[in-house]
């Protein structure tokens, strides 16, 4: 078997910094450092009310040409790029997957998710599907797809095709080692470059909504709490009372 490939990770603190921020504060603020769109359009969360943050390792699916890829299901297990990509899993990982959109190959199977799971890994972004789904929701990872199939991973369109790799996800690029932040709103890319950056403004953005949404639950009129950019000195001085004893 050759050498896995495996990827630079970010350090422990940064992941765990950027945990609860939630994929749309993600999205919001990243969008004023100037990434117009990190969002990963397409796969939905298939494991409700779970959300994940780590870094991303990569596969890259593409279309299947005769002559260049002939293999069947369990043709030389041990090179097929679909299972490298497992093997360089760490506790944290979050598998993402380019799939090109393709709805007929399930590109993991229950196998190789407990595997993944066994390892540590954290959950899986695939723009496409996956299969023995009825056996695979009973994981503990967390799961973004388009959909399942009972196909394997090479059975019609498309074959993997590298590991470890710059792959677009939804739209979306994705570099190995990029932060991805996922829950049921989605699924952001945080530029590995802009990682700090996020984890200290994310986290002021986070404690003001907690403030914000207990007011408006408590009665507060929207027009007073949200967003923050409208509030009034009076406001403002009630947040920095509320924040010194929280």
């Amino acid at each position: 078997m050759s050498e896995i490939i495996d990827i630079e990770r970010p350090s422990k603190e940064l992941i765990s910094s950027l945990e609860g921020l939630g994929s749309a504060t993600a999205s919001g603020e990243l969008h004023k450092m100037g990434i117009r769109d990190p969002f990963i359009q397409g796969p939905t969360s298939f494991t409700g009310g779970k959300s994940i943050v780590g870094p991303a390792l990569t596969l890259q699916f593409l279309p299947i040409r005769e002559d260049i890829y002939q293999d069947g299901e369990y043709s030389d297990p041990e090179e097929q790029l679909h299972r490298k990509v497992l093997y360089a899993a760490k506790p944290g990982d979050i598998v993402v997957v380019d799939a090109r959109g393709d709805m007929t190959s399930g590109v993991f199977g229950e196998m190789m998710l407990t595997f993944f799971q066994g390892q540590g890994g954290k959950g899986i972004i695939v723009d496409g599907c996956i299969r023995d789904y009825v056996h695979a929701q009973e994981l503990e990872i967390g799961m973004w797809l388009k959909g399942v199939t009972p196909n394997y991973h090479t059975q019609t369109n498309i074959y993997p095709n590298s590991y470890n790799t710059p792959i677009a996800c939804g739209g979306v690029l994705v570099n190995p080692g990029d932060i991805i932040i996922a829950d049921d709103d989605g699924a952001v890319v945080v530029p590995i470059t802009l990682a700090k950056e996020l984890a200290g403004v994310g986290g002021e953005h986070s404690e003001w909504e907690i403030f914000t949404r207990m007011k408006l639950a408590q009665g507060g009129h929207l027009r007073d709490y949200y967003p923050r950019k409208n509030w009034s000195d009076a406001t403002e001085e009630e947040y920095s009372q509320w924040s010194k004893k929280h």
